[in-house]
Parts: C-alpha cells; sequence; structure tokens
C-alpha cells in the first residue's frame, strides 16, 4: 500500500495540467504592503536586517517517499552522490483520518531509528493540523474546524503523536506543521481564518511541547509568494516558531531565480523576515517544475541555500521535480551532481533540552468523532492550489510497486 513511481509521475503530470494562479505573480507596492500584516518595507525604504551566512554546508537530503520502506533509498541516493552525507530525512503524514496524524508506530519507529543511528542526522515530518487533509473542505467548513482546533477539541491526537515520537526515539524531530498553508491545497489552509490558525497552531505547540524529553522544533514553511493569502498574516508568533522554511518550486513558467528572489513574499522577504524574527530559514521541499530541465535554477538554488543560514534543505526528488528518481532533467541531474558529489554536509546541532513552555494547555477535550474517510484511490491527487508547490501525497494507495 504505497505511492510507486508511476503513480508519482501521473501524479505530477496532473498538477503541470491543472496550474492556477502561479505563485510568482507580482503585485503592486500597494497591493502588497496592504495585505500583510507584517509588512516589510519596500527596499531602500529602511535598513535591511542583517541576514546570517553560514560557514559550513546546510544538511541537506531529499523526499524519496514517505513510508517506511523508502528508507533505503536515502543510502542509494547518497552513493549516488559519490558517498555525500545526506543527514536529513524528510516523511509526511498521511491526512485521510485522525489515526493518520497519531502516527502509524512502525513507520514512525523506523524512521526514528534512521535518524538515531547518526547523531548528525536530521528527521523532519509533515504533519497535517486538520483532516481530511486534501479533501476540497469548503472554506466555511475549513473556519469552522480552525476554531475547534483553538479550543481545544483535537489537542488528543497531537498529544499522542507527541508521546509515540519520543518513546520511538524521534524526540528532536523537526515538524513543519501545517505546510502551505498560504495556498488553498490542504484543508489546513490559513486564508479562512488567519486568527483561528495562528491559535489552532499555538495550541498544537504547546501540547506537544508538554510531553516529558520532547525536544521538537517547529518549521512554519509556506509556499513562496503570495499564493492565496500573505504569509505574513498566518505567521503565529516567535514563541512557537524554531524555523522560518519555504516551499520553492521552478514556477512560473517563464520566470528566472531573480524574480523568485525578488517578489513579494519571495527568497529575500523571506530571509529577511527570519532575521527580524531571530530565525534560521530552510527548503523543505524545492526543486525543478514548469520551465523544465533548467540546471541554472538548481545552480542559484543551491548556492542561494549555502549562502543564507539554512538549518537544512531537501530536494522533491520524483519527476518531474527532482533528479535521481527522475531521468527527464539530464543538464539538472548532472549540476546537482557535479554541486553535491561527495558533499561532507555539517555537524548538527539539535537542542538537548526542550523549549520554555509557551503557555499552560488547558485540560483536553474529547475529540469530535470524524466521519470516516475512504482512502484516496490509486493514481489520485488533489488539484494545486493557486501557484501551489507539488507537494507529494502521503496517502497510501492498495498497490505495490
Amino acid at each position: 500500500m504505497r505511492m510507486g513511481r508511476l503513480t508519482l509521475a501521473a501524479a505530477a503530470l496532473l498538477l503541470m495540467a491543472t496550474a492556477g494562479f502561479p505563485a510568482g505573480t507580482p503585485l503592486s507596492g500597494t497591493d502588497r504592503h496592504s495585505l500583510s500584516s507584517d509588512a516589510f518595507e519596500p527596499r531602500g525604504a529602511a535598513p535591511r536586517p542583517p541576514v546570517q551566512r553560514p560557514r559550513h554546508e546546510p544538511p541537506f537530503g531529499a523526499f524519496v517517499g514517505s513510508w517506511d520502506d523508502y528508507i533505503p533509498q536515502i543510502g542509494k541516493y547518497a552513493q549516488w552522490l559519490g558517498n555525500a552525507n545526506m543527514q536529513v530525512g524528510h516523511t509526511y503524514l498521511a491526512g485521510n483520518g485522525w489515526a493518520d496524524i497519531e502516527g502509524e508506530p512502525v513507520v514512525l519507529g523506523l524512521w526514528s531509528q534512521w535518524r538515531l543511528a547518526d547523531p548528525s542526522r536530521l528527521l523532519v515530518l509533515g504533519v497535517p493540523m486538520l483532516v481530511p487533509n486534501e479533501a476540497h473542505v469548503p472554506d466555511g467548513e475549513v473556519a469552522k474546524l480552525l476554531g475547534q482546533g483553538a479550543r481545544g477539541d483535537f489537542d488528543s491526537h497531537f498529544l499522542r503523536l507527541a508521546r509515540r515520537l519520543v518513546a520511538l526515539g524521534g524526540a528532536d524531530t523537526v515538524i513543519t506543521l501545517g505546510w502551505e498553508m498560504n495556498g488553498i491545497t490542504y484543508t489546513h489552509r490559513c486564508k479562512p481564518d488567519p486568527s483561528a490558525w495562528k491559535a489552532y497552531w499555538r495550541r498544537i505547540v504547546g501540547v506537544m511541547r508538554s510531553v516529558p524529553g520532547q525536544r521538537f522544533r517547529f518549521d512554519f514553511a509556506p509556499n513562496r509568494g503570495l499564493d492565496a493569502i500573505p504569509w505574513t498574516k498566518c505567521y503565529p508568533g516567535d514563541d512557537v516558531v524554531d524555523i522560518v522554511g519555504m516551499d520553492s518550486y521552478d514556477q512560473p513558467a517563464g520566470s528566472t531565480f531573480d524574480d523568485y528572489v525578488r517578489e513579494p513574499y519571495g527568497l529575500q522577504d523571506q530571509v529577511e523576515f527570519a532575521a527580524k524574527h531571530g530565525k534560521s530559514v530552510s527548503y523543505p521541499e524545492w526543486g525543478l517544475f514548469r520551465n523544465g530541465d533548467n540546471p541554472d535554477f538548481v545552480r542559484r538554488m543551491v548556492d542561494w541555500m549555502r549562502t543564507h543560514d539554512t538549518a537544512y534543505q531537501t530536494v522533491t526528488d520524483y519527476c518531474p521535480h527532482g533528479f535521481f528518481q527522475c531521468r527527464s532533467n539530464p543538464r539538472s541531474t548532472a549540476a546537482f551532481k557535479q554541486l553535491m558529489a561527495g558533499s561532507p554536509g555539517a555537524p548538527q546541532v539539535v537542542p538537548t533540552a526542550p523549549p520554555a513552555p509557551v503557555a499552560p494547555v488547558a485540560p483536553t477535550r474529547p475529540a469530535v468523532p470524524s466521519p470516516s474517510v475512504a482512502p484516496t484511490p490509486p493514481g489520485a491527487t488533489p488539484s494545486p492550489s493557486a501557484g501551489a508547490s507539488p507537494s507529494p501525497s502521503p496517502t497510501r494507495t492498495p498497490s505495490r510497486r
């Protein structure tokens, strides 16, 4: 019951055929600042905050598949890169029902064992905030669910997840909670009620940090660009965010890397926002997309990540986005191998003590029973958000490779 390569390729082709409003569409300066609750100063209007520059290769890895039997692919990928030190394992929880959010013990256990086998490794786990997470839930229902979450109705599921991770050895996992919240693809999107979304994020972090022994870090990871709502309107607060991430694919068609740097809520805004808030940055998802085999994007993206305060980066590696599992990008693959082959990685420093609690968490209310949700049929994929990045769906399918 896994998503095989043919299914991933079909999903990617469907995404390419159903593109919406591109994330990189520019806004006027007036539009940009009227939309943002934490507006950036126009270029040149005020001194920019200092942006940290690392002295080492950021820890890197690749998304190669969500389930436990994809773990050996990381070693094969590292060998393909001349025994590079691929330190980051990236996986996702499915979002069909609340049992998915609590985490499958076998899968969490095997990923945690991979992490524990080397102290320099890092496990990154995408955690949906609502279920069903890819079911085209209307905005009104999303707002209602966000309100329930902010009141504590779903606390027990995140508490169970946190306890399982700690018990299985994943106490220092990086959680990309509610990733790409500024888009429209996922039920855990922010736009229907930004205030409730932020309160719910804070609630989840408080619940998960209440578990003894945890050292979780929480990564706030929107899509690059405006998308459906400025991601600054969704930022829940410095005390509940450890890393400011960004999913960054080579889209829209015809755009250049300089466009991705300069666009409203793009790469430059990300690093300046992170510096202002005392956070490092990350790139949990990046890769090729609507501009085809584009080695310039690869070179510029790797250079960008190497010259900013990047906590980690993981490329999405299946067609049309990646290199190791996709033969459609030979020029980009050659560039990626030249840049990353034999990379020693970086010493990974993880917290040795749990962060200070954000606020007392009220007693957990019983979770509202959710209707049973049928698994996504083989090969099915949700339509992308306006300019959304092509995030891999972690939904299990009945077919095996």
